[in-house]
């Protein structure tokens, strides 16, 4: 297990550094030239070359992405902002902060939503696939079935404006979507996230339900679950002892995935309910032509996924005894 560990993060550290080199190329390849926008009307060239060597803009992209790579390790000395201290990610070119800490204080509601909807859509949707692969062909399969569709047809933006207008305007039953730190208060922490927790769950519900219930069917006719049943076991007991944990593997890699990209950025979800988060800091980098935000946003997005992936593998030796004997 520590040797498939350790090639995987190796792996991963390899495609981290290709991205960050590509995400850096697509990002300052562009035609539009950052120290005019930030120069202002009145630019002088003695103004303009000084603002290319304060952003750390005055040399080729390849000496670029060598000092910010550098920076990300070891810190780097920025003409006109100071020193650095790693990871240096550069500094926003819109508001003149550091990409580093504009990112961590953004991070805690992206990984309160994340995790807040995760809990839901993992308990409701594997409990609803679960039950409906136990009444299989029954009128509780078919109307799992059923709601699983509706609701991977549904969009958070059409379902999140509909929930508000109903559920906190007319009716008033939930709180207007907010972010309070969970350290100052639980409760608000709670209630602001609830909203967004509920409608971000239904799209990835009904993946999981259906996901669920798929790999059930396929586990309950598998060979060694009918040995199971031959030796006398009940079926109940052959369902949650043995079926169930050959089912977990597809779903533990597909939940990995999903708080991945989660983590990396809702930018639908927290861009309806009007949540400063990552996805949003995203958006509003891309607006604001803000490169150095964008790609330290995009390199936690592609992290998060890498880490989540490498955790999704050694989860899955764990459940399923069979991928260790492989």
């Amino acid at each position: 297990m520590l040797r498939f560990l350790v090639r995987r993060v190796s792996g991963a550290m390899v495609i981290l550094l290709i991205i960050s080199a590509i995400t850096f190329w697509l990002f300052y390849a562009v035609p539009r030239d950052p120290a005019m926008m930030s120069c202002g009307k009145n630019c002088t060239p003695e103004n303009l070359a000084q603002i290319r060597e304060n952003l750390g803009i005055d040399e080729s992209i390849l000496m670029q992405y060598w000092h910010w790579l550098v920076g990300v390790f070891a810190g780097r000395d920025y003409a006109g902002y100071g020193y650095c201290d790693a990871p240096c990610l550069g500094y926003s070119f819109a508001n003149r902060e550091p990409v580093f800490g504009t990112i961590m204080d953004r991070l805690p509601l992206t990984l309160s939503l994340a995790f807040g909807a995760a809990v839901v859509f993992v308990i409701v949707g594997v409990g609803a696939g679960m039950l409906a692969a136990l009444k299989q062909g029954k009128f509780l399969d078919k109307f799992a079935s059923s709601a699983s569709l509706l609701g991977s047809s549904l969009q958070i933006y059409f379902v999140g404006y509909i929930a508000m207008y109903f559920l906190v305007s007319e009716l008033g039953i939930l709180s207007q979507p907010s972010y309070t730190p969970l350290t100052e208060n639980p409760a608000a922490w709670v209630s602001g996230l609830l909203l967004p927790w509920l409608v971000l769950s239904i799209i990835f519900t009904a993946n999981y339900t259906r996901m669920t219930r798929s790999q059930m069917v396929e586990q309950l006719n598998e060979d060694y679950v009918r040995t199971a049943r031959a030796k006398g076991l009940s079926k109940r007991n052959v369902f949650f002892r043995f079926a169930w944990r050959g089912a977990m593997g597809p779903i533990v890699t597909l939940f990995g995935i999903d708080l991945g990209v989660l983590i990396g950025g809702a930018m639908i979800t927290e861009t309806t309910f009007s949540l400063h988060g990552i996805g949003r800091l995203a958006i509003q980098s891309v607006d604001q032509s803000d490169l150095p935000m964008l790609l330290g946003v995009t390199v936690l997005a592609a992290g998060a996924i890498v880490i989540f992936n490498i955790a999704v593998d050694a989860v899955y030796a764990l459940i399923d005894p069979r991928i260790r004997l492989a």
